[in-house]
């Protein structure tokens, strides 16, 4: 069947965006998904000068009951392997005001392990996991499972703290970072 042109019938309906498909690939994937905004949240993990972290809009809540997060890291990133030795993470909500702390995490600027951490002010919370001082909201997680599929774990944690400061959060979407005001 021509994947461009559904028949229903006697009934020929064109696409409703022609040429607007693309390859069911990492490229088109990436692209598709473009056009999802997501909550900025830097994932850190680690102690001393083991500690590294990540920009990622895939943390989100497993369930609330119990309280569960969920986070997906690539395996080949250099965060995975500091979350599967300390056995913890943090997932930092950042603000408007975060953007360059973001950039910094995202690997801009090719700042890597505990270099990513300068220019804010950090402390932990019950598992150990550095904590941003003024993330607008930082929920603190001890690993619980982790799922190996294809290039990523998804990391399952169980949350030891919260806490809350509020002040807005940081949204990416289409290439570009948006203040949600709170």
């Amino acid at each position: 069947m021509n994947s461009s042109l559904l028949n229903l019938g006697n009934v020929k309906h064109e696409p409703l965006f022609p040429g607007a498909e693309t390859s069911v690939d990492a490229d088109g994937l990436k692209s598709a998904l473009r056009n999802l905004g997501g909550g900025v949240s830097i994932i850190t993990a680690g102690d001393g000068e083991a500690r590294t972290g990540a920009t990622v809009t895939s943390a989100t809540a497993l369930s609330v009951e119990p309280p569960r997060m969920l986070v997906s890291l690539n395996r080949s990133s250099s965060t995975w392997p500091v979350v599967e030795r300390f056995g913890h993470f943090c997932v930092n909500v950042v603000g408007p005001l975060h953007e360059g702390l973001a950039n910094q995490f995202a690997g801009k600027g090719g700042l890597r392990g505990p270099e990513r951490y300068r220019g804010a002010s950090w402390t932990t919370l019950a598992s150990g996991a550095p904590v941003l001082e003024d993330a607008a909201s930082a929920i603190d997680c001890e690993v619980e499972e982790v799922l190996e599929r294809h290039s990523h774990a998804l990391v399952i944690g169980r949350v030891v703290a919260i806490r809350i400061l509020g002040g807005g959060s940081l949204i990416y979407g289409n290439g570009r970072y948006l203040p949600l005001d709170g």
